[in-house]
């Protein structure tokens, strides 16, 4: 890739990065002020299934431009990642464009028993469309690790994707347990800091790497 090519893909995974950091911490604080019952019915849904249907393309995006700059030695992992990543964004999309268009209108119309069966609901369907999503996006980043040295800022890179696939396995307990509440949700909290964390960091890696690109160049 010449120095322009990899100029355009590092602006575009640090503006990406950026937006899918945005509209994760978005979502975390809807969520938080869900829990709290401090938002209503339909505002509730409407901001948690939005804000988390805003963070799918950002950082699909963003793990793309990873791909398309990490070195060829390296490509393997990269290319995983990126297809745990369209996993994620299938999974996840499939169910908030239902929850949004589908199934929140029908409440609003009262006529809910007509698709009881697409809401996501504790051990529903698409409430396991979503636990597999997130359950991808922290297999995609375990797997981006390789791409990323143990040295100099690249190693901050390494730290928070591998702190967020360390916490999947509480999102697929609080996911799957057969008994869900309020509380258990709170195991899970961690992930509302790590993915995030992550997210902004390999946005920062992107804007370094253009600088790099610059200076060269320059």
């Amino acid at each position: 890739m010449n120095t322009s090519q990899n100029n355009s893909v590092n602006k575009a995974g640090f503006i990406a990065g950026l937006g899918a950091f945005c509209f994760t911490i978005a979502y975390v604080l809807v969520q938080i002020l869900q829990v709290l019952k401090m938002i209503d019915f339909p505002l509730d849904e409407v901001l948690i299934y939005g804000t988390s249907l805003g963070i799918v393309i950002p950082f699909t995006l963003e793990m793309l431009a990873l791909h398309y700059i990490t070195p060829p030695d390296k490509k393997f992992w990269s290319h995983a990642a990126l297809i745990f990543t369209t996993m994620y964004a299938v999974f996840v999309t499939a169910n908030y464009i239902v929850q949004l268009a589908t199934v929140l209108p029908n409440k609003l119309k009262g006529t809910y028993e007509l698709v009881k069966i697409l809401d996501q609901t504790p051990h529903s369907l698409f409430w396991d469309f979503d636990a597999i999503g997130y359950i991808f996006m922290g297999i995609a980043m375990l797997a981006a690790l390789q791409v990323f040295c143990k040295t100099g800022f690249e190693k901050w890179v390494r730290f928070a994707f591998l702190a967020n696939g360390l916490v999947t396995p509480l999102i697929a307990v609080v996911y799957f347990y057969p008994d869900f509440s309020d509380r258990l949700l709170l195991l899970g909290f961690p992930w509302g800091i790590t993915a995030p964390s992550a997210m902004l960091m390999l946005a920062i890696f992107f804007k370094k790497s253009e600088n790099k690109v610059n200076g060269s160049y320059h």
